[in-house]
């Protein structure tokens, strides 16, 4: 996680930019401690997400707030908490932090989220910048949008966001939206309206099956370059990687169970299932998976559709993987450590895995495996 972070900060060095981790990638304190104590801000879509970054060292002040449906009471208590800026979603929402500003004697530091409807050539679930996504102002709409914010008592606009999807791997659809963004810029500030900070969002992607995303210095290298020809190289810049940083440094370690022979397929069922990696069933999302012990060369491989427990047919972590296994191996499925403990679950009452951080030779327990209890917990009887 600190080598990804390096790579950002290497592309950074000399200039005035604050990168924002996006938790929603993985949420475990002891990652956001982690990263707070190398410097970084958070990008956050909820209140609980804000408590989660103070219990765990982040400051307020660093905290971005996005999301497009934050409550009032989310509002509230991010006012209360003094974080940086609320990345706004919808013209429905400036009029509605305007109010909760006003009504607690506070002034609400705001970026206008922007959809620049460009395509990411991504997973469409994972899509953010196209019109036809909820996420954003529409382009058409931006400039009317920061004149109306810019007029409200109880809003102080500080920047402008902009982020169009997840794992993406190619750079031209961050130069397209860069320059779409710089022309907004460009425009607010014509009529009055100083922007002090551009974020460009996050959305690197890793690779998971040979993808060759462009590494975090390398991009940002294209995209300072381009700031620099546009005049906008001194600008304080945010962005909010989250995959990235997180994504190819965690595995999960599973257990075979059972080997099951069908004139179809055959099944290697394992003890970790859609509930503990969602992102196969979500997005029919590829990761690699890898024996951990050296099995014994009269074991024959075969081809197998890895699958879990769970009472589904969409639980499942691999088709069609060629293994060497028997009941009682590990395999590790790589690539596990964004989107997977984050949007784990209880489904089927399955208790959720524990989670150990590793750094050179130690292994730290930072969650501990669910008990039946703690699923127990907060329920009643009638």
């Amino acid at each position: 996680m600190l080598a990804a972070l390096a790579a950002y900060q290497k592309g950074f060095a000399g200039r005035n930019a604050h990168i924002c981790y996006a938790m929603k990638a993985n949420s475990s304190l002891a990652v956001l401690q982690l990263f707070a104590q190398a410097g970084c801000g958070f990008d956050i879509v909820s209140g609980g997400e804000m408590a989660r970054v103070l219990a765990a060292g982040g400051e307020a002040h660093k905290i971005i707030f996005s999301g497009v449906g934050k409550t009032r009471a989310e509002l509230h208590e991010a006012l209360l908490a003094g974080i940086g800026c609320f990345n706004v979603e919808s013209e429905a929402e400036i009029e509605v932090l305007n109010m909760v500003a006003l009504s607690i004697g506070r002034k609400a530091p705001i970026s206008i989220r922007v959809n620049p409807n460009v395509d990411p050539k991504t997973h469409p679930y994972i899509s953010t910048g196209l019109k036809g996504n909820k996420f954003g102002i529409a382009h058409e709409r931006t400039l009317a949008t920061y004149q109306r914010a810019a007029s409200l008592p109880g809003l102080q606009v500080v920047g402008i966001d902009c982020h169009i999807g997840s794992q993406i791997t190619e750079e031209t659809p961050y130069l397209d939206a860069m320059d779409r963004m710089l022309d907004l810029v460009e425009s607010i500030e014509a009529t009055g309206i100083p922007i002090e900070h551009i974020d460009f969002g996050g959305g690197l992607g890793i690779n998971y099956n040979g993808d060759t995303p462009p590494t975090a210095d390398a991009l940002w290298a294209k995209l300072l370059a381009k700031l620099d020809a546009r005049g906008f190289g001194k600008r304080k810049l945010m962005i909010e990687p989250g995959r990235s940083l997180v994504g190819n440094a965690g595995l999960c370690v599973t257990e075979v169970l059972y080997l099951k022979p069908g004139e179809q397929k055959n099944f290697c069922i394992v003890d970790a299932a859609m509930n503990d990696l969602p992102r196969p069933a979500m997005y029919q999302a590829f990761h690699t998976i890898v024996p951990l012990q050296t099995t014994p060369t009269a074991l024959e491989s075969a081809v197998y559709d890895v699958v879990g427990p769970v009472c589904e047919s969409g639980d499942w972590i691999g088709h069609e993987r060629r293994l060497q296994i028997q009941a009682g191996d590990q395999l590790a499925v790589l690539s596990a450590g964004a989107y997977c403990m984050s949007m784990s679950s209880n489904y089927n009452s399955r208790p959720k895995a524990a989670e150990v951080l590793v750094d050179g030779s130690q292994a730290r327990l930072i969650r501990q495996r669910d008990s039946v209890a703690d699923q127990l917990r907060g329920e009643f009887l009638l």
